[in-house]
C-alpha cells in the first residue's frame, strides 16, 4: 500500500524503506544481463519503466520479501551487504510468480496498470518470468546453505500453485468443498515458503545458521497471516489500493479463506451465500450480494482473527530467535494491521 504524504511512517516502513535502497541497484545489475527485450520487459514488471521504456519513480513493488532477508541478517548480528544475493534472488523469484499468476487467472491489471502478458502478450511474458527465476538461481549459486532454502520455497511455490488452481475444479458444496485446512496447507507452501526462505536465508548469511530452521516457521506463518489479509482485501480492498476491481476473487471464484470461512459457519448467510455461488452468476448485483453475505456469516471476522493467529505465532517465534529485531517486527506486524 502506499503511503500518503500526510500519514505517519512506522519503523516497518522505515526499514523496507532503507532495504529497499540497498536491493534496487543490485537488482538492477542482476536484470542488466538480459537480452534488451528481456530487461525491458523485466524492468516494466518490476515497476521501473512504462511499455516505452521511460523511466518511472513510482509503482515497482514494496520489496517486503528482500526486506525480510536483510533484517533477518542484521538481526542475527550481520550486516545486510552479504545477504543481498538472497534478497535479491526472493524479490525475482517473486517477480516470477506474479507474472506467471496473472497469466494462469487472466488478471489483466497489476499495481495499477497492464499485467506483462497484457501488455507484451503471453508468450513474451512466459519468457520473461522464466528469465527472472533464472537469474533468482544464478544469484545464489555461491551460497549452497542460501540456495538449499531457496530451493525448497520453489518446490512449496509451485505445490502451493498447483493445489490453488486444482480447488477452482472443486464445488463450493458438499463433500468435495475445499477445507479451511486444505487453503491453510496450500497457502504456506504458496506464499509462507518465499517468506520462509528469505527469513532462513537472511539469518543464514547473516552468520546464524543455526537459526535458519525457526525462522523458516516465522516466514511461513507470516505468509499465511499476509495472504488471508490479501484475501480480505481481495473481495472488500479499496481498488485504489489494491490496483484491482472490487470483488476481484469473487468475481473469479477464487476459493479464498474469508469465503470458505463463512461457509462453514453454519448461518442462514452461508446457506444464502452456498446457492448464490453455486448459481455461477458473476455479474456486478450477484457479486456484490455475495461479499455482503460472506460478511454477514462471519467470513470477513474469521479471516482476520485467523491472521492475527498467525501472526502471533510468527512473532512468538521471532522474538524466541532473535528478540532484538526490533524492525523486523513491525514489518512483520505491519503486513497483518492493513486491514485493521
Amino acid at each position: 500500500m502506499d503511503v500518503g504524504h500526510s500519514a505517519p511512517i512506522g519503523p516497518g516502513e522505515e526499514a523496507v524503506a532503507r532495504c529497499r535502497r540497498l536491493v534496487e541497484p543490485a537488482l538492477r545489475e542482476a536484470v542488466a544481463v538480459l537480452h534488451p527485450w528481456g530487461a525491458t520487459m523485466a524492468a516494466f514488471t518490476l515497476g521501473w519503466s512504462g511499455m516505452d521504456g521511460t523511466p518511472r519513480d513510482h509503482g515497482a513493488g514494496k520489496g517486503l520479501r528482500p526486506a525480510i532477508a536483510l533484517l533477518s541478517a542484521e538481526a542475527a548480528g550481520g550486516r545486510a551487504e552479504p545477504a543481498l544475493p538472497a534478497a535479491v534472488a526472493v524479490e525475482l523469484v517473486h517477480a516470477f510468480s506474479l507474472v506467471h499468476d496473472d497469466i494462469i487467472d487472466n488478471d489483466e491489471r497489476r499495481r495499477h496498470r497492464d499485467a506483462l502478458w497484457k501488455a507484451y502478450g503471453v508468450g513474451p511474458a512466459l519468457v520473461t518470468g522464466d528469465a527472472l527465476l533464472a537469474l533468482a538461481v544464478r544469484q545464489l549459486a555461491g551460497h549452497p546453505g542460501a540456495m538449499r532454502h531457496l530451493s525448497a520455497a520453489l518446490v512449496e511455490l509451485v505445490q502451493g500453485q498447483t493445489a490453488d488452481m486444482a480447488f477452482e475444479q472443486r464445488t463450493w458444496d458438499g463433500h468435495d468443498r475445499v477445507s479451511t485446512d486444505e487453503y491453510l496447507e496450500m497457502t504456506a507452501g504458496k506464499t509462507g515458503g518465499l517468506l520462509g526462505a528469505a527469513a532462513a536465508a537472511g539469518v543464514e548469511m547473516g552468520g546464524a545458521p543455526e537459526l535458519a530452521q525457526r525462522m523458516w516457521d516465522v516466514g511461513r506463518d507470516l505468509g499465511v497471516a499476509f495472504q488471508i489479509v490479501d484475501d480480505i482485501l481481495g473481495i472488500w480492498g479499496d481498488p485504489d489500493v489494491t490496483g484491482k476491481p472490487v470483488h476481484s476473487d469473487l468475481r473469479r471464484e477464487k476459493k479464498t479463506l474469508p469465503i470458505l470461512a463463512a461457509l462453514s459457519s453454519g448461518t442462514m448467510a452461508a446457506r444464502e451465500l452456498s446457492a448464490v455461488l453455486m448459481s455461477g452468476a458473476t455479474d456486478d448485483d450477484t457479486v456484490r450480494y455475495a461479499a455482503d453475505l460472506a460478511e454477514r456469516a462471519g467470513g470477513r471476522t474469521a479471516a482476520q482473527a485467523l491472521a492475527e493467529r498467525y501472526l502471533s505465532s510468527a512473532l512468538d517465534t521471532l522474538d524466541q530467535c532473535l528478540p532484538q529485531a526490533r524492525d523486523l517486527r513491525a514489518l512483520c506486524d505491519s503486513l497483518v494491521k492493513r486491514v485493521s
